[in-house]
């Protein structure tokens, strides 16, 4: 008698409707999961991450037993476990007599790599699945990007909008006009309150897990004393409709808002779940726009919310594809200084850069304008190494898994692909900070003085970067306004943001050796 038919599913993919199982009977299968040291280690993951996943697998491993599925779970403390995806694989095969494999295509190119090499060493067939929880299939990006000049999000959001049939009053937007982003730029305001987020009781699973993280991974990066991830399809669940309650109204007007202490603000804080498959997307913004169809949320808010999803989280999957694997070593401004100890210990006396590490060590949990305009921006204008800040980038957040991290860091933060993802560098002084936070007012540093001692080190940072890269950036129709003025600058001011920006940098200590990989 034939034996049973291995699927192996990941740890991003604990979704009932995976591709892998979407042609099987459990009568006919065989589920392998695994927690390898390979996946835990390969950079040194947030302790939260490692326990998110770990707590989320072995949930879902029970999930898919209730409902008559067979899981073979390979536990990271069991004696025989070997460490890694494909050894685990040839143990199973052999294990259960298996007939063959059948799996989703991962989201990383180096487990694709790995994945392609189990057609030669394993003695049986390997079909390996397109992953069907996108919206947009990998085939149909290429042949969006095919042939463009610019191969811009906004433009891809629009067909994403008129597939989906979200926000759309037949073949035009809602509200007259596809992005509302101008109304969504509110700073901080005195007394804002933003509700609690739910809290999930640690149950006998996430408790084993959380207690092995925290001995096994004593020397990894942050803290597991806040942890509050959901780990189930009951948490995400409510973690969901607490969100579309009490957040996503105000969640557009203060996406972009800062506040010291509020770590989370109006943001949904669901890309962990959505990321290894605990929440469906379309799912969710079919859901938001509901709130707004029922008058209980704002148009600007859900367009926003929704646009993160089908546009941002979309066009990051397919350009990460599209691009690799030159993109993991992509370094078009030349950028070469090693990573600063403050990203490891937020031992800095700026204010906005110490309290986006602390959010990061205490949650694994940045919002997108602190990782963009804070701690992405400060590495931009320093110029530290893309491969350094992509990896830190890795390690310290929940939803960061190599497909969404690199090409948004590598792109966006950092513009090291040379222009192919954003239209210009997201470079600013601290003068934006200042409006969209409250981080500026207790600093050590004076945010409106531009030089010298006590001056904010944005500001001279930031016409430092414009000057080194000034052959390669000049031409950009979006930094003409800013090269105007460096240019109308007397040589002496000139050599003043030069001279205050190099002695800052000569005081910045890099991170030892060994912190994201090692």
């Amino acid at each position: 008698m034939p034996g049973p038919v291995l699927v192996p599913i990941l740890g991003d993919q604990l979704s009932p409707e995976i591709s892998s199982l979407a042609d099987r009977k459990p009568d006919d299968t065989v589920i392998l999961m695994m927690e390898v040291t390979e996946e835990t280690t390969y950079v040194r993951h947030h302790k939260a991450k490692i326990a998110l996943i770990l707590s989320a697998m072995r949930h879902f491993a029970e999930e898919l037993r209730e409902v008559g599925w067979t899981v073979d779970y390979i536990m990271l403390d069991d004696p025989a476990n070997t460490g890694s995806f494909t050894s685990e694989v040839a143990r199973a095969v052999h294990r259960h007599r298996a007939r063959g494999v059948q799996v989703t295509e991962p989201g990383e190119w180096r487990v694709r790599q790995a994945m392609e090499q189990w057609r030669t060493s394993l003695p049986v067939r390997v079909r390996v699945v397109p992953d069907t929880r996108f919206i947009c299939p990998l085939p149909d990006f290429y042949a969006w990007a095919a042939g463009r000049k610019e191969l811009r999000m906004e433009w891809f959001y629009r067909e994403m909008r008129r597939k989906t049939g979200l926000l759309m009053d037949g073949d035009k937007p809602e509200g007259g006009r596809w992005n509302f982003d101008a109304e969504n730029r509110g700073g901080p305001e005195a007394g804002l309150q933003p509700p609690a987020m739910p809290a999930f009781e640690h149950d006998s699973i996430t408790r084993d897990v959380l207690a092995m993280v925290e001995q096994r991974f004593a020397n990894h990066f942050g803290s597991l004393e806040n942890f509050g991830w959901p780990v189930t399809r009951a948490d995400a669940e409510a973690a969901t409709a607490a969100f579309l309650k009490d957040r996503l109204p105000l969640f557009g007007k203060y996406q972009d808002a800062m506040v010291a202490g509020e770590d989370f603000l109006f943001h949904a804080a669901l890309s962990p779940a959505i990321n290894i498959g605990l929440i469906d997307p379309l799912d969710l913004c079919r859901r938001a726009e509901a709130e707004w169809r029922e008058g209980r949320a704002p148009l600007e808010a859900v367009e926003g919310f929704i646009r993160q999803i089908i546009g941002w989280r979309e066009y990051i999957r397919g350009m990460y594809w599209l691009e690799m694997p030159e993109l993991a070593d992509a370094n078009g401004l030349d950028a070469a200084r090693p990573l600063p100890d403050f990203y490891w210990t937020g031992d800095t006396p700026m204010r906005c850069l110490s309290e986006c590490v602390r959010t990061t060590r205490d949650n694994a949990y940045a919002h997108h304008i602190q990782r963009l305009m804070v701690l992405g921006n400060f590495a931009l204008l320093a110029g530290i190494s893309p491969q350094d800040v992509s990896d830190w980038f890795l390690v310290v957040y929940a939803d960061a898994f190599d497909w969404v991290e690199l090409p948004n860091v590598a792109g966006m933060v950092l513009h090291a692909d040379g222009g192919r993802l954003a239209s210009k560098p997201y470079a600013a002084s601290g003068a934006y900070i200042d409006r969209m936070s409250d981080y500026c007012g207790t600093c050590a540093f004076d945010v409106k003085k531009k030089t010298g001692e006590g001056a904010c080190p944005f500001n001279a940072l930031y016409w430092h970067f414009l000057a080194r890269n000034e052959k390669k950036l000049a031409g950009y129709h979006r930094l003409a306004q800013p090269y105007a003025t460096w240019r109308r600058m007397t040589e002496d001011k000139r050599t003043e943001y030069l001279e205050s920006a190099e002695t800052f940098l000569t005081t910045l200590e890099p991170a030892a050796a060994g912190w994201a990989r090692g």
